[in-house]
């Protein structure tokens, strides 16, 4: 899995040299320059939002059916999911195990909104903090 994002991430660094032809820019700064993320980045924000909506009930799936919720109250958030031992690759890059670090990292503040759009606005806010977005 990490060989294919890696050749994913090599084609947009490819991308960006071909509409930014400043040579002297690093990777980030022409990232920077365009307004976009790495590809990585992007997809983490985009599973984080999906696991909002299916908790929020704003789509037509259960969350049940991805996630054990956490049954310790010690710290974080109402909404802390179990994160199953996975033994085998494939199964450590399943949507419902590779995201639940990232997801019970994430603030209670963040958790609590009402709207995707307010959320992907403070998750947006989380990740120039975190160094992901500049």
């Amino acid at each position: 899995m990490g060989k294919d994002i890696d050749l994913l991430e090599k084609v947009q660094k490819r991308a960006t040299r071909l509409i930014i032809k400043d040579r002297n820019l690093s990777y980030s700064d022409r990232l920077n320059r365009l307004n976009i993320t790495t590809l990585e980045t992007r997809r983490l924000r985009c599973d984080l939002i999906q696991v909002f909506k299916n908790f929020k009930g704003l789509d037509n799936v259960q969350y049940s059916d991805f996630f054990i919720m956490a049954d310790t109250e010690l710290r974080g958030h109402e909404l802390k999911v179990y994160k199953p031992q996975a033994h085998l690759d494939i199964r450590k890059y399943f949507f419902s195990v590779r995201i639940v670090d990232a997801w019970n990292s994430l603030p209670a503040a963040v958790l609590r909104c009402n709207t995707v759009e307010n959320f992907k606005r403070k998750l947006d806010c989380i990740f120039k903090d975190r160094g992901f977005m500049d």
